[in-house]
């Protein structure tokens, strides 16, 4: 029973970054799109705008998921890390350049100089999570069962490039529903109808990913497959498809702040189909929950820890991401950066 709670834990952890980090992938999907120097002078402002608060907070739940891994599923974190390291390296190289181009971007006085930040913002918020998208397809396809050794076969097959391509597209999917309410937030009024649109591109986008992948990765990865096909992770996804539309919808009236809760919502369903499709595998059809759970003393502990974070984090970053959506953590000027 401690195993299966930390398990449903670990996957809110996920969904958590899935949202949280998504929204901030997305909008740098968006940099990498806006164009050249002067006609994406506009969104990029936004986008500058809108992420400087609160972008780094989000990872706050990437650590979280990597403690619950390594200290409740000891074995299930060596399995993954074992078989994966090479695009949960490249992931990882890609957070710290997006995070390096971000912050040297705006300081930067030479345009020369800007352009190459900016690229390797923009580039590595696309690249971050197709190969975290290519990890959670290398899981679901079952290609990564204890004693896997690492190779392409693990991450570079059917299931994990479309899992990738499902990440890239939920994050602009987020990322724009996000900044049209952004546009509105900071008065930006060229901008809603801008990221409007592609907040509708992005829809579509995410709802024909899912589809194809159902379609393209039944013979690759038929245990999850069926999971998303049948039952509860079937009502899940219908759910979640419902989610969107409604975030279609409500972007393109005045309601676009309350696009940002159907929008989480569309993407989190589709992460807990996920989990519960695999049930009781962390690994399909090689490790269950049980068979990857620690000692019974770490995982009552995890229990306890996770409890206090909820009681001690969750509040304040409820409260920090209210502040932020309400304009009160409004970023630095030009002028006080230049000062």
């Amino acid at each position: 029973m401690t195993a299966n709670i930390v398990a449903w834990i670990l996957l809110a952890a996920i969904a958590a970054y899935a949202c949280g980090g998504g929204v901030d992938y997305g909008a740098g999907f968006w940099d990498l799109l806006a164009g050249g120097a002067e006609r994406g002078k506009r969104p990029r402002w936004l986008i500058d705008h809108a992420m400087a608060p609160v972008w780094e907070v989000n990872n706050v739940w990437l650590i979280f998921v990597l403690i619950l891994m390594w200290t409740g599923f000891p074995v299930f974190f060596q399995t993954v890390f074992t078989a994966l390291w090479l695009p949960l390296a490249l992931a990882a190289i890609g957070m710290v350049l997006r995070g390096a181009g971000f912050a040297l971007r705006k300081p930067a006085r030479k345009l020369a100089a800007r352009r190459v930040y900016g690229a390797v913002f923009a580039v590595s918020s696309l690249l971050t999570p197709f190969f975290l998208g290519a990890v959670i397809g290398g899981v679901a396809s079952g290609r990564v069962a204890p004693g896997t050794t690492a190779s392409a076969d693990a991450w570079a097959n059917t299931t994990s490039i479309m899992a990738g391509l499902g990440a890239v597209a939920a994050t602009a999917f987020l990322g724009a529903v996000f900044l049209t309410a952004d546009a509105r937030r900071f008065g930006a009024r060229d901008l809603v109808g801008y990221f409007r649109l592609r907040a509708w591109i992005g829809t579509a986008a995410l709802l024909a990913m899912g589809v194809l992948a159902l379609v393209v990765t039944d013979p690759h990865a038929s245990y999850v497959h069926h999971g998303l096909t049948h039952g509860i992770g079937l009502l899940l996804l219908l759910l979640a498809a419902a989610a969107a539309a409604v975030t279609a919808w409500l972007v393109a009236g005045r309601a676009a702040g309350w696009a940002r809760y159907s929008s989480v919502a569309a993407v989190a369903l589709v992460v807990a189909a996920w989990g519960v499709a695999q049930r009781p595998y962390l690994v399909p059809t090689s490790l269950t929950v049980q068979q990857a759970a620690g000692a019974s003393a770490p995982l009552q502990w995890m229990l306890i820890v996770a409890g206090v974070s909820l009681v001690l984090i969750g509040p304040a970053l409820v409260v920090l991401y209210r502040l932020d959506t309400h304009g009160v953590l409004e970023p630095l000027s030009d002028e006080d950066v230049a000062r």
